[in-house]
């Protein structure tokens, strides 16, 4: 047993985890983080990180084969996706060792094992037996501490009946380790890893059929983006199957055969990208009495669980599945354990962003929503094929979409879909966080020619006063 007391023991150093220990470090409390696998955890080592780089080399390689729009040619063009796969790792590497180097800067004690607990001040590690130690540390034992944050992330979800063997269905980790694209590939759900992964094989030469069980593609987005992304999907060869439940799925001495909808599709392979669960099992919880529902950590509006001085954060709590809302709450919990001021988050109004091509990025009531719930509201609209940088670059599908309450012009939504609109997405967050409404938008001058101009333009026709359309 450790003879030191941590103010702060974290267990996970994914995005929310290790973000949670800086903060709490920051905040001069003795702080220390168990993590079973990497640093950096889903996240850096197997998701948003290796998948954006392999997403580059798609957008290259399809910008590639349309040469002709840009007055170039090629005899030969030939396209190595293991290339592509390795310069995912080494992207993704970089990032890591970042990580533990933030890690010694702050004099965060890293602790590689499996964390269990035994009291709700109290640890035990299992050391990883093959796994490097990490800042010198390797510790098989159990630590105490004053206040424990959970952060154990989520894992793929499957298909009842379905099993998952790695080589013929398989979810988002194994599709980021293969190191040649398949030749065809079953996507089943929409939803964005499903839509991302898709692009990227398509891009690579792939026949990419996306089965959803929904009515469209990027489900839980505004209606007209979904037919936004169907429809530029489907001018890129995707073939896309919506309100299809999967009825059967079949392993082949070929591949696999999927029964969908009424239909049959069969391909080398299966993704299975359905959703995923919480990690809540394994980690003692029910001894301390840790209140769980759905596979979820109950937590409060400061990440507190009902224990007094235990803490859950990120994907383990199901609030809002995304990296980046993982580590808005560890600052939070940092905070509240350290008893400064901190902030309240409103999930529904943290930026959703889906790295397709075209992309999509979002916060907010879609329009349905807003009508729903029964505002009054204003709808304010520009499309890129309006917009000259969009046109420069030869990418100008897709719009932005402003939903605003029709009378004090609360920004109650924001819906984009087209270049690079996962960068133009935080002017909203700011605007809706400082209560501002599409009239200061549409005031504040942008820099032209920029995308950022159709944001303005959106803003100015929500209020009535559109220019350029």
């Amino acid at each position: 047993m450790s003879e030191t007391i941590y103010d702060v023991l974290v267990v996970g150093g994914g995005p929310g985890g290790y973000v949670a220990a800086i903060r709490a470090a920051q905040l001069g409390l003795k702080t220390a983080v168990v993590e079973r696998e990497h640093l950096g955890g889903v996240c850096l080592n197997w998701g948003c990180i290796p998948s954006k780089a392999l997403l580059r080399n798609a957008e290259i390689a399809e910008l590639l084969q349309r040469g002709k729009d840009f007055g170039f040619s090629f005899d030969n063009l030939k396209l190595d996706y293991e290339v592509a796969y390795k310069r995912s790792r080494q992207v993704s590497d970089r990032l890591v060792k970042g990580v533990q180097f933030l890690m010694k800067k702050n004099k965060i004690d890293v602790f590689q094992g499996t964390a269990k607990l035994r009291s709700a001040t109290q640890v035990d590690v299992s050391a990883a037996p093959d796994a490097p130690a990490v800042n010198g540390q390797k510790f098989d034992g159990t630590l105490n501490a004053k206040n424990i944050i959970i952060a154990t992330g989520a894992r793929a979800r499957s298909i009842p009946g379905v099993e998952i063997d790695g080589e013929k269905v398989i979810t988002y980790r194994k599709a980021l380790e293969l190191r040649q694209a398949p030749q065809s590939i079953a996507i089943i759900g929409a939803g964005p890893i499903g839509m991302e992964l898709g692009y990227v094989f398509r891009a690579y030469g792939g026949e990419v059929t996306v089965i959803e069980m929904l009515p469209r593609v990027v489900p839980l987005e505004d209606e007209e983006v979904s037919a936004e992304v169907a429809k530029a999907y489907t001018k890129l060869g995707f073939k896309l199957l919506t309100d299809a439940r999967v009825e059967s799925l079949t392993k082949t001495a070929h591949g696999v055969e999927v029964k969908a909808g009424g239909q049959t599709v069969k391909a080398d392979m299966a993704l299975v990208a359905t959703g995923f669960a919480p990690n809540s099992e394994n980690l003692g919880l029910e001894t301390v009495g840790v209140k769980i529902e759905r596979g979820a950590i109950v937590i409060d509006e400061h990440m507190r669980t009902n224990i007094p001085n235990i803490y859950a954060i990120g994907d383990v709590t199901a609030k809002l599945m995304l990296a980046h809302v993982g580590s808005a709450q560890g600052i939070v919990a940092a905070e509240t354990v350290a008893g400064v001021e901190t902030v309240e988050l409103e999930y529904i109004y943290m930026p959703r962003c889906t790295y397709s091509h075209p992309q999509v990025a979002s916060m907010g009531l879609t329009e349905t929503q807003a009508r729903e719930q029964g505002n009054e509201i204003k709808i304010g609209r520009f499309p890129f094929q309006a917009n000259g940088k969009a046109l420069g670059l030869g990418d100008y599908g897709g719009f932005v979409k402003v939903v605003a309450d029709a009378k004090y012009g609360e920004v109650l939504g924001v819906h984009m879909v087209g270049p690079e609109v996962t960068e133009l997405l935080p002017e909203w967050v700011l605007a809706r966080n400082q209560e501002l409404t599409p009239h200061e938008i549409a005031r504040s001058v942008h820099a032209h020619p920029t995308l950022t101009e159709a944001m303005m333009e959106a803003a100015h026709a929500a209020t009535g006063q559109a220019i350029h359309i």
